[in-house]
């Protein structure tokens, strides 16, 4: 699926009976269809979806089931604009992970079915399955924990979550709903977590709602809450999802890191045949519909188009909720006195702000997937900060895992054994023609692999050259402008472009850097180091087809 408006194809192995059950226990909370059954709109059908996402392996064993492990997704992010329906959303999902069948429960045969009546609920409702379908059970104790960072943004959630019980048939089954804490079946409960009452985070959790991540920084502790609760949850075999509106690239955000991890990638973009190759490796699903970047939100009916495309099924005229001229006239108000929050609230956008190497939308305007065969001609840009042309992230290793390398992943430390084999295999898979490097930390390194594969392959390229690196910079926006330089689209390198801001040099010459410490670069140099190889391979006669791929380690 290439945006909401198309609508979503789940084509993969999935919890159906929890979405079921879902409609069928939860109720409108509020409003003229308070106590009607909640119908889930598009995008909300589609994030369940894939939050219950079975992997195809999964094994069933009853005396000691799998929990987390059986799902594709470890965690899951949800980045949506203002009023989309993000808080009765997650209302709707702490209701399937307190009462519903949240886990995997073997795949189906014959004749078999959910019955709530097997599961101390007298509703009456059953569901039949499919033969070879994923069966679902309920937590036998499920601990969950509504997580904000105050508790104004825990009430976001948990004021949607105490009528959409206490006026449906969940309140059949869920006998306590407090102002505190929800009790739950099998002696579970619901609490909200804030930053102020962090002293729970060490209690065992199931689940984790985790509202406005956008505002969790370092600065306001909630950095080490994601991460505490995080640990919690592993050790129980929970899982986690973050819900927010788009975040200030600034502020060094949960949201943000979640948006730049390599495990994490959002599949609504993609085409049908880019899932299995750019999902390898990634375990963290993201839902972020973005407009095309050439849309001006200043230009009223380009702003239109935007809040069109990013509210997507919550709309009116689409079965959902949301006026699109009231979102304009709040928009169109708030431009007046702050431009970016505008954006960001409404327009679902992360602004790089001023000052950006790339004008808005010149990098994902130059987007395409293609395959490349084994033994394709190609070359490779390396950069090992510790502070018609085609480019794409490399993937390495028995589970295909991304050429990316962050020492947060590995103690602090830069895994070197790792990278030179990732590098071994590059080049036993395709034909190098060149290897451009960046030799801060790495120069042992890059000597190695030049014996091992040739000193006319493997070259050393600092880019702490100023004129040298400012025409290679050039190069890049002038074939971008021109359409002779694609990439494969992947969203972390996409991140890392977007971070990048010319700082000037003499000479009227520029160089790259970061507006702020936490924001990374260190792929978009990989790409224009990958790109300057390929620019000096065909210059030197080594042939046009060459594609390029970028290797990174990031600071």
């Amino acid at each position: 699926m290439k945006s909401p408006e198309g609508g979503f194809l789940v084509d993969f192995p999935t919890l159906h009976v929890a979405l079921d059950w879902a409609e069928a226990h939860c109720v409108v909370p509020d409003g003229f269809r308070r106590g009607q059954p909640f119908v889930l709109l598009g995008w909300q059908a589609w994030c369940l979806a894939n939050f219950y996402r079975v992997r195809p392996d999964a094994q069933w064993v009853p005396e000691n089931p799998i929990l987390a492990p059986a799902f594709h997704y470890r965690r899951s992010q949800i980045v949506l604009p203002q009023k989309a329906g993000k808080g009765p959303y997650s209302a709707c999902h702490v209701c399937i992970e307190g009462a519903g069948p949240a886990l995997f429960a073997g795949w189906a045969g014959r004749d078999d079915g959910y019955s709530c009546a097997e599961h101390g609920c007298p509703c009456g409702w059953e569901y039949a399955y499919q033969p070879g379908e994923p069966m679902g059970m309920a937590w036998p104790t499920p601990l969950i924990q509504i997580t904000g960072y105050s508790e104004e943004s825990t009430g976001n959630v948990y004021g949607w979550l105490r009528p959409m019980i206490e006026r449906g048939p969940l309140s059949l089954v869920i006998p306590r709903v407090s102002e505190e804490f929800i009790r739950l079946p099998g002696g579970g409960r619901v609490d909200a977590v804030s930053s102020a009452a962090q002293s729970r985070l060490g209690n065992p959790v199931t689940y984790a709602a985790q509202d406005e991540v956008g505002i969790w920084a370092k600065a306001n502790g909630m950095h080490m809450l994601a991460t505490t609760q995080r640990r919690g949850l592993a050790g129980m075999g929970g899982r986690a999802e973050e819900t927010t509106n788009a975040w200030d690239p600034t502020q060094d955000t949960v949201a943000q890191r979640t948006a730049e991890s390599v495990t994490a990638w959002d599949p609504h973009t993609l085409e049908p045949e880019q899932r299995g190759a750019l999902g390898a490796g990634r375990d963290v699903f993201r839902f972020h519909p973005l407009a095309p970047a050439h849309l001006s939100y200043t230009d009223r009916r380009e702003r239109r188009r935007i809040h069109r495309y990013v509210y997507g099924s919550s709309l009116r005229d689409r079965g959902g909720h949301i006026d699109l001229d009231a979102i304009e006239a709040e928009a169109f108000e708030l431009l007046s006195t702050d431009p970016t929050e505008a954006e960001r609230f409404f327009g679902n956008r992360a602004k790089s702000g001023m000052g950006s190497w790339l004008p808005d939308g010149l990098w994902d305007s130059r987007a395409a997937h293609r395959d490349v065969a084994k033994g394709t001609r190609l070359v490779l840009g390396f950069d090992g900060s510790e502070s018609e042309d085609y480019g794409f992230t490399p993937l390495y290793g028995p589970d295909q895992r991304p050429c990316v390398w962050n020492p947060a992943d590995y103690n602090g430390r830069i895994p070197h054994t790792e990278i030179t084999a990732a590098v071994d295999e590059l080049m036993r898979r395709y034909r190098v023609i060149r290897m451009y490097c960046d030799p801060r930390g790495f120069a042992t390194d890059i000597e190695g692999w030049a014996l091992t594969w040739g000193g006319k392959i493997v070259f050393e390229w600092a880019t702490n050259r100023i004129s040298a690196m400012h025409e290679c910079l050039v190069r890049v926006v002038a074939d971008l402008r021109e359409g002779t330089l694609t990439h494969d689209g992947d969203p972390v390198t996409a991140l890392h472009v977007g971070n990048a801001r010319k700082l000037a040099r003499p000479g009227e010459r520029y160089i790259l850097g970061k507006p702020k410490e936490h924001m990374k670069i260190d792929l978009a140099m990989c790409a224009a180091l990958a790109h300057e190889a390929r620019c000096d391979a065909v210059a030197a006669g080594e042939g046009r087809a060459v594609t390029r791929r970028r290797v990174v380690v990031m600071n």
